[in-house]
Formats: structure tokens, sequence, C-alpha cells
């Protein structure tokens, strides 16, 4: 999300703050079909302030999760209740780390386990026990997972861009990680997260042929069990966006529900793209319905009761662009649905 995208929303997330640690109350605890997905990367490194989390920033993260009524849950048991249709306490939030960085052993790790929460580490198997300092060993992730608190996800192998790539040379990275992990682990993880969050729909088919129970982006949004499980969304945090009005606005989001949503490959074909989605529940104030660009507030067509249509002004420039749409819900809650493009170079 751009810093124009993200000032938008300092009015919003302010009026989350205000209610802070007793968000809900006067309110009735619901049950709920979805959960929210936060993702970090690095831990107190800050010279990669674009994928760290500062130290103090991750501390106030864990302390809202701890004492302002919400759920930690593994990210495997969410999927799960998203496929079968169990009922999960409203805001029920996972925790998840991308790639493995040395900061995740020593400074993530600590505090989650003091803390009691579950996270799942998404690994990319060809960063490990390299010599490389940036990164953990293999004897650190075991370490981890025999702790009981942290789970393993599937990065592929070589962290790579992924629609740059044949299929063929897609699937070949991604036996490599599952060579790996059963050689080091004895499992191979059934979680996968798109490395840089890069996607379109041969490789989310190729990614559920495979096997996995589902597959993880990095654009915004809530995961829900009639959303597709091989497209969630996770809410990116770092230094910019770690603030802790940033985190309760993610943690307490709702769903947008949609279906029909166009364009169906996230590796456009046109760009700019024409995108839009049709609304799959009722809302009575779409008035205030809003959808954001990397070049900031971009202009919604309603199309009848329940059909949106959104047309960009500029094209994305190529690597990964980026659209959220946002309504306001119920006790200051935002309903959130994001999703990301992937424009290759000419």
């Amino acid at each position: 999300m751009s810093k124009l995208i993200q000032n938008s929303f300092v009015k919003r997330a302010l009026a989350i703050c205000a209610v802070a640690s007793g968000l809900m109350t006067g309110t009735v605890a619901m049950a709920a079909d979805w959960a929210n997905v936060l993702m970090y990367h690095r831990f107190g490194e800050d010279r990669y302030p674009s994928t760290n989390i500062k130290l103090e920033q991750f501390e106030a993260h864990l302390q809202e999760l701890k004492t302002g009524g919400y759920t930690v849950l593994p990210l495997g048991k969410i999927v799960d209740a998203l496929t079968t249709g169990e009922e999960l306490p409203d805001r029920t939030v996972a925790i998840t780390i991308d790639d493995g960085y040395k900061s995740v052993y020593t400074e993530a790790w600590p505090r989650l386990k003091a803390a009691g929460f579950p996270f799942t580490l998404f690994v990319s198997t060809n960063q490990l026990g390299d010599g490389n300092n940036d990164y953990m060993s293999w004897a650190d992730l075991k370490e981890m997972v025999a702790s009981g608190n942290m789970y393993v996800g599937h990065h592929g192998a070589g962290h790579v861009h992924m629609p740059a790539l044949s299929l063929e040379k897609v699937r070949a990275d991604l036996l490599k990680a599952n060579e790996a992990f059963q050689t080091n682990l004895g499992f191979v993880p059934g979680i996968f997260a798109y490395p840089y969050g890069e996607y379109g729909l041969d490789i989310k088919n190729l990614i559920e042929d495979m096997g996995f129970k589902a597959a993880f982006g990095q654009h915004s949004g809530v995961s829900y069990s009639s959303l597709d499980r091989f497209e969630l969304p996770r809410f990116t945090m770092n230094e910019t966006y770690g603030n802790i009005g940033r985190l309760r606005l993610a943690a307490n989001a709702l769903p947008l529900r949609v279906r029909n949503v166009v364009p169906k490959d996230k590796i456009l074909k046109r760009n700019p793209p024409n995108f839009g989605f049709t609304l799959d529940e009722e809302y009575d104030n779409l008035n205030q319905l809003n959808c954001y660009a990397s070049s900031g507030t971009v202009p919604i067509n309603r199309v009848g009761v329940n059909r949106i249509e959104v047309r960009l002004r500029k094209p994305y420039r190529p690597g990964r662009g980026r659209i959220n749409c946002t309504l306001p819900g119920p006790d200051q809650r935002f309903r959130w649905f994001g999703t990301l493009f992937y424009i290759p170079r000419n």
C-alpha cells in the first residue's frame, strides 16, 4: 500500500485507536466465518524499513493482541475452519512471517513464545543453511518446530518471481523445496505463501493441483469461508504501516464479500485493467465504498444493484500493483477487499 493510500486511512485508524482495548464494549460477541492474517518479515533490523518491524512496534502489537479481545489461532486451524465451515470467534487473528530471517529466531520467536502465541513461518528452503548469517539455519528451524508454538509454511525453494518463470520452472522450484523439507524436517508443509505475493491463474492452479490446502498472497483483506482458498489475503506489517492504529485497523477488519472478480488472472495482459466485482451480500451504505490504487482514490461505477466497476486513470508500473476497497462497518470497523496484480515488463 502506498503512503497516499495509508494517509487516506489515518482518520479511520485514529477512530479505531480511540476505542483501543475495549473496542467491542457494549456489543455482543459473535461467531464468524472469517479471520485476519498478519504478515511480518524482519524484526529490529532498521536497515530494511520496508520489510522490518521495530521491536517496540512488535511488542505493542503483541500487547494489543493479548489484551484487546482477540483470539490468536494457528493458521492451519483457521484454514481448516474456512474450508469446513466451522465457526471461528469474532476477531480471530493469525500471525505469519515470511522468509526465515535470523531476527525471526533471535527477536520474534522469544517474544511470541513469551506471549503464548502460535505463528506460521513461511520458509524458502534455499536460504537456510547456506552460511548466510542473514537467515536462520535448519537447526534453528528444527528447534523452533520442537517448541510446539510455531508451524512451517511452504515458500518455494529460491524465493523466485513466479510470474517471470515458465510453469515448468515454477513446478521444479516447488519440488526442490519439497525434497529439502522432507529431508530436513520429515514433512512437507501444506500451506503455501506466494513469494512477493505474486501469482497468476496458472500458478494458482498449479499450487492447488500439487496438493496444497491453501495459499496466501501479500494483498490486504479478510479471509472468509467463500473466498478462494488459493488467493487468501494478509495484512502486511512494517515500520511505515506498523503503528498501533494500523494493527487495530487490520485485526478488526470485516470481510467485504465479493464474487465474479475480474480480471481472473492477476498477471495483467491489459494495463490498466478493467477491474470489477459483484458484492455477495447487501450493504446499506454503499455510497461510502472507496477504492484505492497506488495513485490514490480511484473512481467507482455502480452497475445495477451490486456490481462495482473500477477504472484506473493510469497504468501500473512494471512489477506489483494493488487495489484496496473498503466500506465502513459496525463498531467503527471496516469491511475490506484487496487484490494484487503482477505487471510484466515489456
